[in-house]
């Protein structure tokens, strides 16, 4: 063995070499990491502590993904305030209102996903962007987007929290 094949295994360890991965980019199984090691791992699914996402604060990472979908619908209605303003017509100005309101609303709201009723108002925020497509075109069809978007955050939230 080579000086920095050496270094790069730890001393005392047995089992295949660094870098023993398939062609398709996967390790091999059966090694520390493998399914027949799973036992004492603290949970029938073998992930650490019993949980079934794996995940060390699944609350946490839940709501990051529940405030980065909100942010990420902020930025998205503040970016099309200028559409609306130059096709918007006679309803221009009530509907740029519109935006400026869900898009603090959802600020808000990214804010305070710590809170249960945080998620149910979020949900509320998404038919108001909805029912704001009567406004403009746009706006509708911004809210058919960001209902399937939060329609899948809510999924994603019920799967790793049960």
């Amino acid at each position: 063995m080579s000086a920095p094949d050496e270094a790069a295994k730890p001393a005392g360890r047995t089992g295949p070499p660094t870098g023993s991965a398939e062609p398709s980019g996967r390790v091999e199984d059966g090694g520390p990491a493998g399914p027949a090691s799973s036992a004492g791992h603290g949970g029938p699914t073998g992930t650490p502590g019993g949980r079934p996402s794996g995940l060390r604060d699944p609350d946490r990472a839940v709501r990051g993904l529940g405030a980065l979908t909100l942010s990420v619908e902020t930025l998205v209605l503040l970016l099309a305030i200028q559409p609306i303003r130059l096709l918007g017509g006679e309803l221009g100005g009530s509907a740029i209102g519109v935006v400026v309101g869900l898009a603090v609303l959802a600020v808000v709201l990214a804010g305070c996903l710590r809170r249960p009723w945080a998620w149910h108002a979020a949900t509320v925020l998404q038919g108001l962007l909805l029912l704001a497509g009567f406004l403009h075109w746009s706006l509708g069809a911004l809210g058919l987007i960001f209902v399937g978007v939060w329609a899948y955050v809510l999924h994603v939230r019920r799967v790793i929290l049960g």
